[in-house]
């Protein structure tokens, strides 16, 4: 399956795909409503170009298919918009179409509109999707305010690597999901908004999800974002973007309170504005234990208990290690590459799609991303062979992907994403189990 990037625009409200019906006769057609006025534009298509049509006065014969309905190259299109083929304006008129242009997709010699799905002979598959929480972003924005991890130091990313060792005769399963051995136990997504702070958001979640599972379900806090966006102010810019490395030095030393003590207070783009001041600090009461010195933010909420987690470890990039951690021990945090595409993800086992690679550089922008591991599977295509894929769950809220989760191809480093893969302890205590 062939899928469009994003062109000019992250999202576009169109339905570009959908075929219309026409008729060959033009009865009244200056009164017919124009095809760009239904959803089919592309501007760019070579229709009166490609068949050398510039037909002279009204000719019902100057006709081209055109995305299931008809266009026309003749010259009464100069008298209305309403069913004339895109290029007619540029190559028989030489003056611009009366219609704003909007990109689509070349293949196969022919202009697709954005956000369509179009089969080709393929056999992976991801769908495609409108998210009305990117209307009218561009795709410099969507990775500026939508993603907002710093990439990681040389130093950082050349830490040592905790190898896990499968046991002779050890088979992983061919399918896992953390919430379905650890029920209750595995959070949902919280959506970032137009905050570039994937770095925060990513390390709650997993932070959320291990000191649940290590206190085997005797705590079971969402870890707030606003703690560390706020409060993690070292060599770190908050919705600005913000180092890994950092957050988990934060969440050890310092640690975080829960989302509902200390709720996200959301982001517009306004790079301009001040950054939240911090309010929740905390003070050691002794073996490595902290309290909180405020109380929470929400004055609803009086549970003010300050989260810590143990020091953070890399896994091995090999996708057998990272599975074999994540069943045992919880969801693990990674980084990857956010390309274009991944903007428009609705559904399916996600693959970078590189139809952008002959467009100017500023459609093919990408940008650091992290995101929580949270299982793997694996399905048979038509042919026969095994797609293995991971799910992942993003930050951008239940509306996006598959109910803010997504699958993304496993074993092949698909957008870096088992390039930097990290695991943490949650710091339990006896006391925290009940024992005293």
């Amino acid at each position: 399956m062939w899928r469009c990037p994003l062109g000019l625009l992250l999202l576009l409200s169109l339905a570009g795909h959908v075929a219309l019906g026409a008729k060959q006769g033009r009865v009244r057609r200056e009164l017919a409503p124009g095809l760009h006025l239904r959803g089919i534009r592309d501007a760019g298509g070579r229709y009166c170009q490609e068949q050398d049509l510039c037909c002279r006065g009204r000719a019902d014969d100057c006709a081209l298919p055109y995305l299931g309905a008809i266009c026309y190259c003749d010259l009464f299109c100069n008298r209305t918009v309403s069913d004339c083929c895109p290029d007619f304006w540029d190559f028989c008129l030489g003056v611009p179409p009366p219609f704003p242009p909007i990109q689509g997709c070349m293949h196969g010699g022919r202009i697709y509109p954005v956000l369509g799905t179009y089969w080709d002979n393929c056999n992976r598959c991801w769908q495609a999707g409108n998210h009305s929480a990117f209307w009218g972003m561009t795709l410099d924005e969507g990775i500026r305010y939508r993603l907002g991890t710093i990439r990681p130091s040389s130093l950082v990313m050349n830490m040592h690597e905790i190898y896990t060792v499968l046991n002779p005769g050890e088979v992983l399963p061919t399918a896992f999901e953390a919430s379905e051995k650890w029920p209750n136990l595995i959070h949902e997504p919280l959506d970032q908004g137009n905050c570039a702070g994937s770095w925060a958001f990513s390390t709650a979640a997993v932070a959320s999800d291990r000191v649940s599972i290590h206190s085997l379900g005797h705590m079971t806090p969402v870890l707030s974002p606003q703690n560390l966006l706020s409060c993690d102010t070292h060599q770190q810019q908050g919705c600005r973007g913000g180092r890994l490395d950092g957050a988990w030095w934060f969440l050890r030393r310092r640690g975080v309170v829960s989302d509902h003590c200390y709720p996200f207070s959301g982001r517009e783009r306004d790079e301009a504005g001040p950054a939240p001041p911090c309010m929740m600090h905390s003070r050691a009461m002794g073996r490595g234990k902290r309290q909180a010195t405020a109380r929470c933010p929400n004055s609803h909420v009086n549970n003010n208990d300050i989260y810590q987690v143990t020091p953070v470890y890399r896994l091995g990039s090999n996708d057998k290690e990272i599975m074999k951690e994540l069943m045992e021990n919880g969801p693990v945090q990674a980084l990857m590459e956010v390309h274009e595409d991944f903007f428009l993800y609705k559904g399916g086992i996600y693959s970078h799609t590189p139809v952008s690679l002959g467009r100017p550089e500023r459609y093919r922008r990408h940008g650091t991303h992290s995101v929580k591991i949270t299982g793997w599977g694996e399905e048979t295509l038509p042919d026969g062979r095994t797609l293995k894929y991971w799910t992942a769950a993003n930050s951008w809220g239940p509306a996006w992907g598959e109910r803010g989760h997504f699958r993304i191809v496993r074993g092949v480093n698909e957008c870096d994403i088992e390039s930097f893969v990290l695991g943490v302890w949650g710091r339990v205590g006896m006391e925290d189990m009940g024992y005293h």
